[in-house]
């Protein structure tokens, strides 16, 4: 039996040897193979599918299975020939030497480079949401959010791209011919790109949308003409709701005007009518003064960011004097606080005596019969 596998004499322990280290080399190569294809499913199934499904175990074997197999039949005639023995056929060991330093040492530290560079990209997007997620106040963990979304897609494109070139290192270390897989996914990728335009569009949009920081989650914002709080922002949508407690769902591509009306500070303008009667100056006293008690109250100074600014008269109508004027704030609070300065002003406005304009029509008659007495007389 030995005389047909083996040229010259074979020992049997030195075959159980070769066979135990192949096998066992093996084994930890199918189970690196398990870990790295469990890893990659888990990525692109998340939470969709359980760990002990059929359907992720069924995948699993198989990789597991087949790395097993191709180790070992690649390994196993080398082994033999380096316990001394000589095969009659299969991989001999100085092909495989040959082979390990034209084209494993390379494949080797290409993978190595990419698992590195990988790696420092994870640890660099670790660090940058490090540092935006300093402080505790509403502004620092919106730009934790950001800095959370913008990490999680530049890890992924980094390892999608270094894990596309390590994967034809590969095949081209094993002599396959790659020309046909580089085709065929030119072609796929003119086809999505064709088909996909409006998607990849979104999402670029999305990603420069949230890199700006044009708008967060909270901000009240009005987008193509629709005004609302923002409630989401994904790399392909922004969602919306207006007043009335409606949803509307923008795709970042579609977006041609966004204001933001909650941006760092706010303003509430009042455009102020009074009367022909009045002084514009004794009015813009008394709002001043109304400014000031606002800020010195407890309940709404901390809102209030600036003294009120009476920017003067800026229009005559049929029955008033238009003043305008300004409450600089917080974000989102700009319509309390307007709310109540106007009851504060009403109020103010029955003590200093100060006219409120309405709509007057003067009305003239005549009497045609004391005209005509007159022209008679």
């Amino acid at each position: 039996m030995w005389k047909l596998l083996f040229d010259g004499q074979a020992r049997w322990e030195y075959v159980a040897a070769a066979l135990f280290v192949v096998v066992a080399v093996a084994w930890l190569g199918a189970r690196l193979a398990r870990r790295i294809t469990a890893a990659g499913m888990a990525g692109v199934i998340g939470d969709t599918l359980l760990a002990k499904s059929p359907l992720v175990r069924g995948p699993l074997r198989l990789v597991s299975t087949a790395a097993f197999l191709l180790i070992a039949a690649v390994l196993v005639f080398p082994a033999l020939e380096f316990v001394g023995l000589k095969p009659r056929t299969g991989v001999h060991l100085s092909e495989v030497s040959g082979w390990s330093y034209r084209r494993g040492l390379p494949l080797l530290a290409t993978i190595v480079l990419c698992y590195a560079i990988v790696r420092i990209t994870g640890l660099l997007v670790t660090r940058f949401e490090h540092e935006l997620n300093l402080g505790t106040s509403l502004d620092a963990l919106e730009r934790a959010k950001r800095a959370r979304t913008l990490g999680s897609v530049i890890n992924k494109v980094v390892t999608i791209a270094l894990s596309a070139v390590a994967l034809l290192m590969m095949l081209t270390a094993f002599g396959l011919n790659i020309a046909p897989v580089l085709t065929g996914a030119g072609i796929l990728g003119l086809a999505v790109g064709f088909g996909a335009q409006t998607l990849v569009r979104d999402v670029i949009s999305g990603f420069f949308l949230i890199l700006e920081d044009q708008v967060r989650v909270g901000d009240v914002a009005a987008i193509n003409g629709t005004a609302g709080m923002v409630e989401a922002i994904n790399l392909r949508t922004i969602v919306l709701r207006d007043g009335e407690g409606t949803v509307h769902v923008f795709p970042n591509g579609s977006i041609t005007t966004l204001a933001n009306r909650s941006k760092d500070f706010s303003y509430y303008v009042i455009d102020l009518g009074i009367s022909y009667r009045e002084d514009p100056d004794r009015v813009t006293a008394v709002l001043r003064t109304i400014g000031a008690e606002m800020q010195a109250d407890p309940a709404f100074g901390p809102w209030i960011l600036a003294p009120v600014e009476v920017l003067g008269v800026d229009a005559f109508q049929d029955w008033s004097v238009v003043l305008k004027m300004r409450i600089k704030t917080v974000p989102l609070k700009q319509w309390d606080v307007g709310r109540e300065f106007r009851k504060r002003l009403w109020r103010r406005f029955e003590e200093e005596g100060i006219e409120i304009p309405f709509p007057e029509r003067v009305v003239t008659v005549r009497d045609d019969k004391d005209r005509t007495a007159a022209g008679s007389g």
